[in-house]
C-alpha cells in the first residue's frame, strides 16, 4: 500500500469530546509499540475501512503520525453493538524484520464425507495463533475437511506439518469435528424441553 492513513493528535478528553470526534467521522485511537511511545490519535473511519478492505484484517498498515510513517497492524478494537461502527482502535507499531504473534482465522474448505452423510460440522475454535514476519501474515489458514468423517476431529497437530506457518497452539487444540446427526428421539426431547411453560412468580437471583 503506497498511501498512508493520516492521523491527527488528540488529548485524552471527556466522553463528550470523544463522541464529538466520532460524530465527525473519526475513530479515537492509540498507537504504541516498536520505537514508538504510546500516542493518542484520531483517524478517519472511512480511511481505516478502505485500508482494511485492501490489506485484510491482519495486513500491515502505513500510518502517518506527526509526519512519521509507521508500519502498524490493527490490534484490539471496539465496535458499537447496534450500529457496527468502530468506536476505538489500537495500532501496534512493528519492526518489519522481526516475527510477531498474531491470530488468524481458520477457513474450512471442501464438503466433508460426514456432512454428506448428515453429520453436523462443529468448529470449536475459529482462530489459531501463529508466529510470522509482518510481510507474510496470511488473511486466513485453509483447512480441507473433505475426508473428515462422522466422529472425527481435525486438530492443530493434524495440520502443523502441512502449514507454512509456525502455529503456537497445542497439538490437541481442536479446529473442526463432525458429530453424528441427532436422532428423532433426541429432537423430540429437545422440542419438549423448548415447549415447557415458564414458571411464573419465581424471583431470579442477581
Amino acid at each position: 500500500m503506497s498511501t498512508a492513513i493520516q492521523s491527527k493528535s488528540r488529548e485524552v478528553k471527556t466522553r463528550s469530546a470523544l463522541n464529538a470526534l466520532r460524530k465527525d467521522g473519526y475513530i479515537p485511537s492509540v498507537v504504541y509499540g516498536y520505537q514508538t511511545e504510546s500516542t493518542p490519535i484520531a483517524i478517519q473511519e472511512r480511511d481505516l475501512i478502505s485500508t482494511l478492505r485492501e490489506v485484510g484484517r491482519n495486513g500491515v498498515i502505513k500510518l502517518n503520525v506527526d509526519g512519521k510513517v509507521l508500519n502498524v497492524v490493527l490490534g484490539d478494537y471496539q465496535e458499537d453493538a447496534l450500529k457496527g461502527d468502530i468506536r476505538h482502535a489500537d495500532f501496534l507499531a512493528i519492526n518489519m524484520t522481526e516475527e510477531l504473534e498474531v491470530e488468524v482465522t481458520i477457513h474450512l474448505t471442501g464438503e466433508s464425507i460426514g456432512e454428506k452423510e448428515g453429520g453436523i460440522v462443529q468448529q470449536p475454535n475459529r482462530e489459531v495463533t501463529i508466529k510470522v514476519k509482518p510481510s507474510d501474515i496470511p488473511e486466513n489458514i485453509e483447512v480441507d475437511v473433505s475426508n473428515l468423517q462422522i466422529g472425527e476431529t481435525i486438530s492443530v497437530g493434524d495440520i502443523r506439518q502441512k502449514s507454512k506457518f509456525e502455529i503456537l497452539n497445542d497439538d490437541d487444540f481442536a479446529l473442526v469435528s463432525i458429530s453424528a446427526p441427532r436422532t428423532e428421539e433426541e429432537l423430540d426431547e429437545a422440542d419438549a424441553t423448548d415447549g415447557e411453560p415458564e414458571v411464573i412468580g419465581e424471583k431470579e437471583e442477581a
